[in-house]
């Protein structure tokens, strides 16, 4: 599917971004929302149905909050809302879960219907939700055009896999954004980095992860395993932070603003600050609708820490229908707890060194429960981090590894922090005046986007991690 989306953007964009800037305005809705379902059916070309559908429902759904505003029959319709769409999401993505956990309690043999998952449908579900959720509370008026708000829910920019879009966060811009050319170079900009760090950052550190997180026990040592979870880190953040980057760069082509996702998150100093840093819009979403709404911080610390946990449930559970992602949550849920009884007070008070080490250390630690499908191969994993079963602490495997993607580390070190972008513009200052040094940043931009198209014609290793999400 990640092959196939960036063969779509390759050659049907431009076509696209054609017949939309000669297009009308009253029309330019309706030819992203085509584009954006010929898009998705490129890849899923049975489940397109499914996204009308939810589109319809939650029009509906929109429609009868509004004209029933203030009565029981608006509270209701939100209701509904909201259970049809979590029922679409629990039955494409849960249902082998549910029915697994159930045939193993209650020893039946229920058989798994082993649906397909609809790509994306964590995100645009949380999509649609969030504009009846957004009407009824009057944070947005009702879309009277089902065209427009088909648009909103299909947009291929970040349709697949992100950053979620709240439907207040663009419901102006849906019916009354103006491009202008600025905007749209800055969307290329954006595109094209996102682009290169999903292909030449994320891929060439993954084919590292791969090997490491395969390791055969005559193989294995300590500093390897831990070199195997450093470059799953920079692969996620690369591989999404890229795909974000790049969503935000197509959005910006067609004249829209959407949020950003990232900011620098492995340069944080807490577990708190990370997830401020990390999948913003994710982390936003479950603030606005979940922790918000059962009372947030504003009824006790009792009432605040229940909410964290509910949070954190749910957020464990959206990643992945299996139980290392619910341990993967209250993994977190436990660190965020401690941090808000006493733990931030001291790691405000440390030394930023080591405070950013604990931070790191324990984000490391996590993807024992994230990167592996199964409990017993991210413990496995872990046990080789800490030595047990006597692994050595290094052996040739891991000198190796060094020698061979030692610059790559460094690289991919200094770029995600802000280091790398403020060194660009530094280099591009000294260039004297605006138009020499803008003339640079664009012979970089072409010459990144040459070697990633090279890359992708030449390699058949291009995956997409948050796909399966």
């Amino acid at each position: 599917m990640v092959f196939s989306s960036l063969i779509f953007l390759f050659i049907f964009l431009p076509a696209v971004l054609g017949l939309y800037y000669i297009s009308p305005r009253f029309l330019r809705n309706g030819i992203l929302f085509f584009f954006s379902l010929l898009f998705y059916a490129w890849g899923e070309p049975v489940y397109v149905v499914l996204m009308i559908f939810s589109t319809l429902v939650d029009y509906l759904h929109g429609w009868l909050v509004d004209k029933h505003r203030g009565t029981a029959k608006a509270k209701i319709a939100l209701i509904s809302s909201v259970v049809i769409n979590l029922t679409l999401l629990g039955v494409f993505k849960y249902s082998d879960f549910i029915i697994a956990n159930i045939n193993a309690v209650a020893g039946l043999n229920i058989p798994l219907p082993h649906l397909p998952l609809p790509i994306g449908i964590s995100f645009y579900t949380f999509q649609t939700m969030s504009y009846t959720i957004d009407v009824y509370r009057g944070d947005a008026k009702m879309q009277k055009n089902i065209i427009s708000f088909g648009a909103y829910v299909a947009l291929f920019p970040q349709l697949i896999a992100g950053p979620i879009v709240r439907f207040s966060t663009v419901a102006e811009q849906l019916d009354h954004r103006r491009e202008n050319p600025n905007q749209f170079a800055d969307g290329i900009r954006r595109f094209i980095t996102g682009l290169a760090k999903k292909v030449l950052l994320a891929n060439s550190i993954g084919v590292m992860w791969d090997q490491l997180s395969t390791l055969d026990p005559a193989q294995a040592s300590v500093l390897s395993a831990w070199l195997g979870f450093v470059a799953y880190s920079f692969q996620i953040y690369f591989d999404f932070s890229g795909y974000s980057d790049m969503a935000i760069g197509l959005g910006k082509m067609f004249g829209f603003t959407f949020l950003e996702n990232f900011e620098y998150p492995y340069i944080s100093k807490s577990i708190t600050e990370f997830w401020r840093r990390w999948h913003i819009s994710l982390g936003t979403w479950f603030k606005e609708y979940v922790y918000f709404p059962l009372g947030g911080n504003r009824r006790g610390q009792g009432v605040q820490l229940r909410n964290t946990v509910i949070v954190w449930l749910f957020t464990g559970i959206w990643h992945g229908a299996s139980w290392n992602f619910v341990l993967w949550g209250l993994y977190f849920c436990v660190i965020l707890i401690l941090e808000k009884l006493f733990l931030l007070r001291r790691l405000e008070k440390a030394h930023p060194v080591v405070s950013h080490c604990y931070t790191i250390f324990l984000v490391l630690i996590s993807w024992s429960l994230f990167a592996f499908d199964s409990l017993a191969d991210g413990m496995r994993y872990l046990g080789i981090l800490f030595g047990a079963g006597g692994y050595p602490l290094y052996n040739n495997l891991t000198l190796f590894t060094l020698a061979s993607n030692g610059a790559l580390l460094v690289v991919l070190a200094v770029a995600s922090t802000p280091l790398g972008k403020n060194l660009a513009g530094r280099f591009l200052m000294a260039k004297g005046d605006t138009v020499w040094g803008s003339a640079v940043a664009n012979v970089v931009l072409v010459f990144l986007f040459v070697m990633t198209t090279a890359y992708l014609v030449d390699s058949t290793y291009n995956p997409f991690l948050y796909f399966r999400f």
